[in-house]
């Protein structure tokens, strides 16, 4: 049985696919479930309370019209 050379570009594109799939499945297979993280025990995280952050150099502006490029 002969592939026909259109469908080539295809049948290897599939196969690769397969093997892919078939790699992650093993891999997916052989790692243990990650442990469920408790609500209790999982404090949320407040905008708030993240510490300042200093910015150095001038602040970032878009620039909307590339003709009047400075």
């Amino acid at each position: 049985m002969r592939i026909r050379e259109e469908d080539r570009n295809m049948v290897l594109l599939a196969t690769v696919t397969a093997f892919t799939a078939a790699i992650a499945g093993v891999i997916a297979l052989a790692e243990p479930a990650p442990e469920p993280v408790s609500v209790s025990t999982a404090s949320p995280a407040y905008l708030a309370d993240q510490t300042p952050v200093r910015v150095v150099g001038p602040s970032f502006t878009p620039n909307v019209n590339p003709r009047d490029h400075q």
